[in-house]
């Protein structure tokens, strides 16, 4: 099984990591990409293991870092969604596909 990042979760990697780069540094950002990476690697291998959410979705937390992994198990693959923060609005990006 792969993986596939919707182009609004590249954005949404993209903005957590300048976050923590311009607020905690380039190690807790690193920190932040290698915790990202090995969630996707468990939801490649186990696609079921998130809660089920609405629209066929699932989301699953990251450990250290207060975000969410929403992706959509496809037959062969994961769509990665939206990779969310906790705080914000449940039905934040909503409409991505």
């Amino acid at each position: 099984m792969t993986y596939s990042l919707h182009p609004g979760a590249e954005h949404d990697i993209a903005n957590a990591l300048d976050f923590y780069s311009e607020q905690a540094g380039s190690v807790v950002a690193a920190r932040f990409l290698e915790e990202f990476e090995r969630v996707i690697k468990l939801l490649v291998e186990h696609p079921s293991l998130g809660t089920p959410t609405t629209k066929g979705r699932r989301a699953f937390p990251l450990k250290v870092f207060p975000y969410s992994v929403v992706y959509r198990n496809l037959e062969s693959s994961i769509r990665i969604l939206i990779v969310r923060h906790q705080h914000k609005k449940p039905d934040y990006a909503g409409g991505r596909r």
